[in-house]
């Protein structure tokens, strides 16, 4: 069983920063692929980063360039470094770990991009 808690998120101008931070407990954290999903009022949920247990990323083409996904493993923390943020990237940021059939959620943590 693994627990994830996001936290970093809340309001912020347009074309300003904000760095979201999801602590893992419970498991193995090396072994798991990390993501942050994304989902804005009355969207679907979609994925804006992943990053493998290789440090191998990949990003949405809307955070390609702005949005940077890192991990430490030994700190059993993954981050979504986020800049010259848009409205548009207002959303619930969920942190998502999977390991073959095993996938966990985290809570959320909301993004208000707003002026």
């Amino acid at each position: 069983q693994v627990q994830l808690v996001e936290s970093g998120g809340g309001l912020v101008q347009p074309g300003g920063s904000l760095r979201l931070s999801c602590v893992a407990s419970g498991s193995i954290f090396s072994n798991y692929v990390m993501s942050w999903y994304r989902q804005a009022l009355g969207k679907e949920r979609e994925l804006a980063a992943t990053i493998d247990s290789g440090g191998f990323t990949n990003y949405a083409e809307s955070a390609r360039g702005r949005f940077t996904i890192s991990r430490d493993n030994a700190k059993n923390t993954v981050y979504l470094q986020m800049n010259s943020l848009k409205l548009e990237d207002t959303a619930v940021y969920y942190c998502n770990a999977r390991w073959g059939p095993y996938i966990y959620w985290g809570q959320g943590t909301q993004v208000t991009v707003s002026s």
